[in-house]
């Protein structure tokens, strides 16, 4: 199946069916191999970024003696729940736009992948819900967070699809990228420190679902981002705060987002480097967006203590085990049988 930047539901498939379609759409991007070439970036002298494209034999290097810290978003790059939410989106949008529509005339326009990606990825709840119903030239009262699911407001919208998204984690759980676990474990092993961050006001439940909570010596998620008063992606305050919690300067650190929203924080937030993974065909995008890196996976990245040395779980020659090598077949099968 190919992902396409508005790929939408095809004629005949019930509005049942919607959600879990665009949700398997985003699961296949995150199924594909690596491209024939990705995007290098190697660390000058100065901590800036420079990027090229080179071939598969090449990867990135997190060399220990220049980031003292990695900071990675939560869902897409930890968690594989990017495709749970787009179908508790797909499932929330759907039914209002179609309501909408009973009521007000027009033509019923369903939610899509493209929606998804550029308008609620890596934002607060609420935040998504205000974007996404922008593009669609709607403006609705903003309620209370305390707003039931049903009532008409931004929150009791985004309230209804938190429900949504807790029902599949009650039923279901949470499956977690096993190369991310990889490259986590040789940051840690290398004396390099570890923070997570989520708009999701349910980081703790979903790391503990995915039992990689002991992997972060930081967390930062919704909940504590509102407490604080820290403005969503793109904006950089997030990341800032797990760096101060982590007590390491920005240009000591990395962060690792797949959503554009995330590597735009980065970028402003004056981080060193901002590795960005691509998931669903939009390398491009990244980049503009503030990635000095694009990989479509972490088993693209490696971890070098010294200068010269060749990256943790390297063959030698600078390459790292590809998807199919012993770490992440072991890695894999440990995973699953969490």
């Amino acid at each position: 199946m190919t992902l396409g930047p508005n790929a939408s539901v095809k004629e005949g498939r019930t509005a049942h069916e919607r959600p879990a379609w665009i949700a398997n759409q985003l699961a296949e991007g995150y199924r594909r191999p690596s491209p024939a070439a990705v995007v290098f970036a190697s660390l000058n002298g100065r901590g800036g970024t420079t990027g090229r494209s080179v071939g598969p034999e090449r990867q990135v290097v997190i060399r220990a003696d220049r980031i003292d810290a990695v900071i990675f978003d939560m869902d897409g790059v930890v968690t594989d729940t990017a495709g749970v939410h787009a179908d508790a989106w797909a499932r929330l949008f759907d039914r209002f736009l179609r309501d909408r529509v009973a009521t007000t005339g027009g033509t019923f326009r369903p939610f899509t992948v493209d929606d998804y990606r550029r308008s609620i990825d890596g934002k607060p709840r609420y935040d998504g819900v205000r974007s996404f119903l922008a593009t669609r030239g709607i403006t609705l009262p903003e309620g209370e967070p305390t707003d039931p699911p049903e009532r008409q407001t931004v929150c009791g919208l985004g309230n209804r699809k938190d429900g949504y998204f807790l029902e599949h984690l009650r039923e279901h759980g949470i499956a977690v990228f096993p190369t991310t676990v990889a490259l986590l474990e040789e940051l840690r092993a290398a004396g390099v420190r570890t923070a997570v961050v989520s708009a999701s006001r349910h980081l703790d439940e979903v790391l503990g679902a995915g039992h990689v909570e002991h992997l972060f010596d930081v967390r930062v998620g919704g909940t504590e981002a509102d407490r604080l008063g820290l403005a969503g992606k793109p904006d950089p305050a997030v990341f800032l705060e797990a760096a101060r919690r982590l007590r390491v300067r920005p240009r000591r650190a990395a962060v690792v987002e797949d959503a554009l929203a995330g590597v735009e924080a980065g970028r402003r937030g004056g981080f060193a480097l901002v590795i960005g993974v691509d998931r669903l065909d939009h390398s491009a995008e990244l980049l503009a967006a503030g990635a000095g890196v694009v990989v479509r996976d972490l088993v693209e990245v490696g971890v070098a203590t010294e200068p010269g040395t060749p990256p943790a779980g390297s063959r030698g020659g600078g390459r790292r085990e590809g998807a199919t090598g012993t770490r992440a077949e072991r890695l894999g099968a440990r995973v699953r049988g969490l």
